[in-house]
């Protein structure tokens, strides 16, 4: 069923000439965020310090998977004027609607256990906070970024670009005064890996780059800031606009996300304690200048702050879709905040509590990829916009590796292999 629902964002541009691209940016930048999240910075890290280069081609293909996933979702809100949250409540029995919600729930569980872990990091790191204290301010920070929200879309969308650019400064400077390999680097681009453990930051770097609550959520931004039309032109000037709002946002994302690994491999191999962000963070001061270290955890808490303002949007437009409710903010933060201010508060170290959430969110991916995939292909969702064969077949590859991955992770898992 189609529907006009226009935000505060698309009564703007509505009426803007076909030739007003720039204007049309933004809803993709606001779901990359997703993929530069401290969950991000922890699988990233703990790959390139570990091993190397060796998985710098996870990155590569993760990253052009998402671009076919985040464009999907956006088409989605689109055409259909609904969120894929929505698209999927209003066709599943209210048994199936539930049991989605508790799966997709327990996605944004483990996002905002990323996002507010990585931010009380960046905290103890940069001013001596203790962690769990971080955690709170981490939240209560997050709220004020969510009230903006309240005063439409563009308010919100202009405060996450301005984190996203501090994020990226505070990711890529040290990349300037490391030595990099660059024959490593090709070397790196070959798909292999090395044992269970590669295998299992693989999935790691996959959850953490390709987020389900990004393919929810990027449907509703889209949607929010366009609105849908029945003008196939109008709808055709949307869907070119929102490939370069997907190319430019990931192709950014993803720089920033190879960077870190990058970053890792060249200048802490061997160096004792970069399994844990918090010593990554110290070598890379030892290694590089307090300077650059100072820039690093400005840029983690800038991550952590965003992302989770993202990460509740998101938790958000899910349960409204799904259970066709709406709960105050209040209570929306603090059901996926209490998890992580509980590891915080039990001691658990923070970085392998970051890489298994990522995990978890690589597990997630397909329930959110699979129906996006099929309503995005269905003549009598999308009309005449319904996916061509060659974009569908390689949306089922992609569908179809990460699942791979994540079976072959099960296995090595469950064999021991190393």
């Amino acid at each position: 069923m189609r529907r006009t629902r226009l935000g505060a964002g698309s009564r703007h541009d509505a009426g803007r000439a076909p030739g007003g691209l720039l204007r049309l940016l933004g809803p993709a930048f606001v779901a990359a965020i997703a993929y530069v999240d401290p969950g991000n910075v922890a699988a990233n890290l703990s790959a390139g310090a570990g091993y190397g280069y060796l998985l710098v081609w996870v990155l590569v293909l993760a990253n052009a998977m998402a671009v076919i996933v985040q464009y999907l979702s956006a088409k989605l809100g689109i055409v259909t004027g609904q969120s894929l949250p929505e698209a999927l409540g209003e066709r599943l029995p209210r048994t199936g609607r539930l049991l989605y919600w508790a799966q997709a729930e327990l996605v944004a569980i483990a996002t905002d256990l990323a996002e507010v872990i990585g931010g009380a990091l960046a905290l103890h790191i940069l001013f001596g906070v203790p962690l769990l204290l971080g955690g709170i301010i981490v939240g209560a920070v997050s709220l004020a970024i969510l009230a903006v929200q309240r005063t439409g879309q563009l308010g919100f969308e202009r405060v996450i670009l301005a984190l996203l650019a501090v994020i990226t400064v505070g990711f890529v400077a040290g990349l300037f005064v490391s030595p990099l390999d660059w024959g490593g680097i090709a070397s790196g681009m070959i798909p292999r890996f090395e044992g269970t453990a590669t295998v299992l930051l693989a999935a790691s770097m996959l959850g953490a780059t390709v987020m389900p609550h990004a393919i929810y959520l990027h449907s509703s931004l889209a949607r929010d800031r366009h609105g849908s039309s029945t003008d196939p032109r109008r709808v055709s000037e949307l869907l070119r606009a929102t490939r370069w709002d997907v190319g430019l946002a990931l192709l950014l994302a993803g720089g920033v996300n190879i960077a870190m690994l990058l970053l890792a491999a060249a200048s802490l191999p061997g160096v004792a304690g970069t399994d844990t962000i918090e010593g990554a963070a110290a070598a890379i001061s030892a290694h590089l200048g307090p300077a650059i270290g100072v820039i690093f955890g400005i840029g983690l808490l800038a991550s952590g702050l965003a992302s989770t303002s993202v990460g509740a949007y998101a938790g958000a437009e899910i349960m409204q879709g799904l259970l066709h409710v709406r709960i105050p903010l209040l209570l929306r933060r603090l059901i996926t905040l209490l998890p992580a201010l509980v590891v915080l508060g039990l001691g658990l170290d923070p970085t392998w509590s970051l890489v298994v959430s990522q995990v978890v969110l690589s597990f997630g991916i397909p329930f959110a990829l699979i129906p996006l995939i099929s309503l995005t292909s269905r003549r009598g969702v999308m009309g005449g916009f319904a996916n061509r064969t060659a974009l569908r077949v390689v949306a089922i590859v992609v569908a179809a590796l990460i699942v791979a991955l994540n079976a072959l992770l099960l296995v090595l898992t469950a064999v021991g292999a190393a």
